[in-house]
C-alpha cells in the first residue's frame, strides 16, 4: 500500500482524504491519504520522515506552498514561473515539486466554456491563492489583468508585466471587464454573509469566479447570480488540483468524467 497526505499547519476541515480517498478507488490504486498537520519549526524534519517512510507523494497548503521549495530537488516549470507548490512526488529519494492548482483554475474557467483571449480580468486579493490563477490567465492570453489590493504598494510578484496593473479597491469602482475573480477568503464558512466587493461592482462583470468553495454559492457568487451574471465556485479548483496531483504521483491520464463525478460527490454535502 502506498501513502499520500496534505502538508499544512490547520487541517481538520480539510476535504482532500475524502477527495483523494475516492480518486484512489475509482483508479483502482491500493493507499491511503493522510492529514500532516506539522508547525512551522518542524518542517525540515517532516520532509526527512517522507523520504524515511517513503511517502509516495503529498499535496501542500497553507503555509507551506513557498517554504517547501527550498527542500525540493526539481520544481516544474509551472510551479516555478508561480512561485509556490502545493503537490511533492517521491521518486528516487528526490523529492520533485509541482502546481496543480494552476490545472484546477483551469477546470473551473473549463467548468462554463469562459474564453479568456482577449479579455480583461479583475482579480481581488493579492496573497498566494492569485499566483496560479494570475499565470492560467497569462498562458491563455488574456488582454489585460487588474490585481486589486489594499495595500497594492506592498505587492511584488515575480510575474509583472505589461499586461497586468496593481490597483486599490478604490480605483476599482472605475474599471469594467469579462471576469471578476476573488482569490481572498472573504465570504468562507463561517463568515458566510460577507462579500469582498457590492453589487455595484459584480455587474460591472459578465462572469464571477469564487476560489472559496465552502459554501459553494458565496455571497459573493449570489451577488452575481441575482444579476444573471455567470458564477463559478472554488470547488472545481478543489477538485480538479486534486485528480491532477494523483495522476503525477500514479502516472495516469486525467479524467474529466473522474473530477465531474467527484465533484457532484462533494457538492452532495453542502445542499
Amino acid at each position: 500500500m502506498q501513502f499520500y497526505g496534505l502538508l499544512g499547519e490547520k487541517l481538520s476541515h480539510s476535504l482532500s482524504p475524502r477527495i483523494n480517498k475516492i480518486i484512489l478507488e475509482k483508479n483502482n490504486t491500493e493507499g491511503a491519504y493522510k492529514l500532516f498537520e506539522i508547525p512551522k519549526d518542524r518542517l525540515e524534519d517532516f520532509v526527512e520522515s517522507v523520504k524515511l517512510l517513503k511517502i509516495k507523494g503529498f499535496n501542500v497548503t497553507i503555509p507551506y506552498k513557498e517554504s517547501i521549495m527550498e527542500y525540493l530537488d526539481y520544481i516544474s516549470d509551472e510551479a516555478t514561473r508561480i512561485g509556490a507548490v502545493n503537490t511533492v512526488m517521491l521518486r528516487e529519494n528526490k523529492l520533485y515539486g509541482y502546481n496543480t492548482d494552476y490545472f484546477g483554475v483551469g477546470v473551473m474557467i473549463k467548468s462554463k466554456n469562459i474564453e479568456l483571449k482577449n479579455k480583461t480580468a479583475v482579480i481581488l486579493g493579492s496573497g498566494g491563492a492569485c499566483k496560479a490563477v494570475i499565470t492560467y490567465l497569462l498562458d491563455n492570453d488574456i488582454e489585460k489583468i487588474y490585481i486589486v489590493s489594499r495595500t497594492p504598494e506592498s505587492i511584488s510578484l515575480n510575474m509583472l508585466n505589461k499586461r497586468i496593473s496593481i490597483i486599490n479597491y478604490d480605483e476599482l469602482n472605475e474599471i469594467k471587464g469579462n471576469l471578476i475573480i476573488n482569490t481572498t477568503p472573504v465570504g468562507m464558512y463561517p463568515n458566510v454573509d460577507k462579500s469582498v466587493v457590492n453589487g455595484d461592482v459584480v455587474k460591472n462583470y459578465d462572469v464571477a469566479v469564487d476560489l472559496v468553495y465552502n459554501p459553494t454559492q458565496t455571497k459573493f457568487l449570489q451577488l452575481a447570480t441575482e444579476q444573471g451574471k455567470v458564477a463559478i465556485g472554488g470547488l472545481h479548483m478543489l477538485v480538479g488540483q486534486a485528480v491532477k496531483s494523483q495522476a503525477i504521483f500514479n502516472n495516469k491520464e486525467i479524467s474529466e468524467e473522474l473530477i465531474n463525478y467527484i465533484y457532484d460527490d462533494i457538492l452532495k454535502d453542502f445542499k
